[in-house]
């Protein structure tokens, strides 16, 4: 029986708190394009043919309206909806939750669609058509219940001119050439303009110690590869870590994606390789940042890098 195709899962249900407002409907280009329409499009030259969004369940309409005329006329789509509620029986909402569950979570919303390998994208960011080319050979040959994979890209092609911004910072047993052996989060990741720092990047970690981080140090822009396997890991340490985040942290605690991959690989349950793009990554952190993306996606299609309708 041939594998199933791989699926593309597109985390859409974030508001963005610094951009502040719903960026990812934000239009960047003449035709209304937004930045996932370009993920879509890169994604489906790659070889996508499914993909499933995880939304919020009050601006389905508007999403759907976006999407179904363009990339819905090429792919195979689906819509899950991220829910505080969504959690397992015998869990109850602490009071005055009023956010989910954070990454890991989003992807535990699609549970019940997944059956076949799966990469996990952010809606707001713009990896380059590589980073799908990469990541769709994985999966069509390689990835299993321990062989996973994540695209990683060079931290000085992550930043943004208009402040910090977050960071998985990645090491890994050779650099970009082998496995990936932890992933730390770091804040306010910037290349530093004054101060003592000058002219170099550092990030601060959850326990607020500063790190100076090397130029071409991989990080994650959470553009994962997972065998089908790996939803039942999501959903096991999902319900295993449930009640310890929320004692620790009942309002705004999280279930981060990197959680269960840091658990999976110290414990040697799965290896997960890292594929290199030297692509530049962008995205609209900041509304600053704005202008600048929607210059170069204008750039892009005037080269022919894209066509003026991408669908």
């Amino acid at each position: 029986m041939p594998a199933k195709e791989p699926i593309l899962i597109i985390m859409a249900a974030g508001m963005g708190s610094r951009y502040g407002g719903n960026k990812q409907l934000d239009c960047i280009s003449e035709q209304d394009d937004i930045i996932m329409d370009f993920s879509l499009y890169d994604a489906w030259k790659a070889g996508f043919k499914r993909v499933i969004f995880i939304i919020k369940k009050d601006f389905e309409e508007t999403f759907k309206s976006h999407i179904e005329p363009r990339a819905g006329k090429v792919m195979e789509t689906h819509y899950v909806y991220q829910e505080l509620t969504d959690i397992p029986s015998g869990f109850s909402i602490p009071e005055g939750r009023v956010k989910p569950w954070g990454t890991g979570h989003a992807v535990y919303s699609a549970r019940n669609i997944v059956d076949a390998p799966f990469a996990v994208i952010n809606a707001d960011d713009y990896y380059g058509r590589t980073a799908f080319e990469l990541i769709y050979d994985f999966l069509k040959n390689k990835a299993d219940a321990s062989h996973n994979c994540m695209v990683g890209f060079m931290v000085e092609n992550t930043l943004s001119e208009n402040g910090g911004v977050s960071r998985g910072i990645c090491h890994g047993s050779e650099g970009f050439s082998g496995y990936l052996t932890d992933i730390e989060e770091h804040l306010e990741v910037q290349l530093n303009k004054d101060g003592e720092n000058v002219g170099l990047i550092t990030g601060v970690t959850d326990s607020g110690r500063l790190d100076i981080i090397e130029p071409g140090t991989p990080v994650s822009m959470n553009l994962w590869g997972f065998g089908a396997e790996f939803m039942s890991v999501i959903i096991r340490d999902f319900e295993a870590g449930l009640a310890a985040l929320i004692e620790a942290n009942p309002l705004k605690g999280e279930f981060y994606l990197p959680a269960p991959i840091n658990a999976q690989i110290e414990s040697g349950e799965a290896s997960y390789e890292i594929l290199k793009s030297a692509d530049k990554w962008f995205g609209v952190t900041y509304k600053e940042d704005k202008p600048e993306v929607v210059a170069k996606f204008a750039q892009l299609k005037a080269e022919g890098f894209y066509p003026v309708e991408l669908f």
